[in-house]
């Protein structure tokens, strides 16, 4: 018989230590919320390359003379490249905003002494920007409700829970990471963080499986013995799958660029929790709600005992 890896033995650290990293993403998002994106916020974005190598903090310095506030100025790929995010600015109305990727351009043009060259201007008003806010939370929202739903009837109502709650730990560390680093949070986080309720689904549902079908299968042995069984039986999946998916978002983040980067560290961090919380989180929930194999009993058809007695 193969050696097994006692999985639930170390359940109450891997619980505590999951409540304290949710407890943690909880408070840095109440305070320090997320760095809204300008797909979030509104304002403009410039993409601008230069003849010879620029300096940001200069950059900084000759827009701040020009009266733009609340700017971010950062290299973008190489040291040519510049990136200047604008938030729309309060002296200025509208119609203003919309065209202040052309004004920013020719300050920089203006004031630099050399040739600059737009590579990209986008504006987003705040209403969408709003607007993609709620919608993006709803999303998330209804992402979980219909997990709830669709695992209550595929499985079991205490399934379902662990699902959601494993979800729910995924998601909100995610979000918690991405507020303590202050990296920025647009659309394509957006995306990845649906991507990760997705890809986590996918992993509780393949374990939650393994396990419906040892307790009905296995008769004489304990609600923990039979999960930590199931868990060693779909562990070369899940470590194969994390791996070859990981292999995948590293290479996106090294050689994507910029514009994905922000999608490929979601779905890194959301990889590597959700790999962890199939096996300690979902599992955790169901020996906590005392799972047994009644719960799972196949339900026997109404004369049933009858029909054997008649063929008997």
């Amino acid at each position: 018989m193969e050696r097994q890896i006692d999985f639930m033995r170390f359940r109450v650290i891997a619980g505590v230590a999951s409540i304290i990293l949710v407890v943690a993403s909880v408070i840095s998002l109440a305070v320090n919320q997320v760095e809204w994106g300008l797909d979030f916020t509104g304002g403009s974005l410039v993409e601008v390359e230069y003849e010879s190598p620029a300096n940001p903090v200069t950059i900084r310095d000759q827009l701040a003379k020009a009266g733009y506030e609340g700017h971010v100025v950062q290299y973008f790929g190489s040291d040519r490249d510049i990136l200047v995010r604008m938030p729309p600015q309060s002296n200025l109305d509208d119609k203003a905003n919309a065209r202040l990727g052309d004004q920013v351009i020719a300050s920089l043009r203006e004031v630099s002494g050399e040739s600059v060259e737009l590579r990209r201007s986008e504006f987003v008003g705040p209403a969408v920007g709003q607007e993609l806010t709620n919608q993006g939370g709803i999303g998330l929202l209804t992402a979980l409700g219909v997990v709830l739903v669709y695992v209550a009837f595929r499985f079991q109502l205490k399934f379902a829970i662990g699902a959601v709650v494993a979800l729910f730990h995924d998601v909100m560390i995610t979000l918690g990471i991405f507020s303590i680093a202050r990296w920025d949070f647009d659309l394509t986080v957006l995306a990845a963080l649906l991507a990760v309720i997705g890809y986590s689904l996918n992993d509780t549902i393949v374990v939650s499986d393994r396990i419906r079908e040892n307790f009905r299968k296995i008769r004489r042995s304990t609600p923990i013995e039979i999960i930590n069984t199931s868990l060693n039986q779909t562990l070369g999946r899940t470590l194969v799958t994390s791996f070859t998916t990981l292999l995948v978002l590293v290479t996106l983040l090294i050689l994507g660029g910029e514009l994905i980067s922000g999608f490929a560290i979601g779905l890194i961090i959301g990889v590597l929790i959700g790999t962890y919380s199939s096996i300690y989180v979902a599992s955790n929930i169901l020996v906590v709600m005392n799972i047994s194999q009644e719960d799972l009993a196949v339900p026997e058809k109404e004369g049933a005992d009858q029909e054997d007695m008649l063929g008997s």
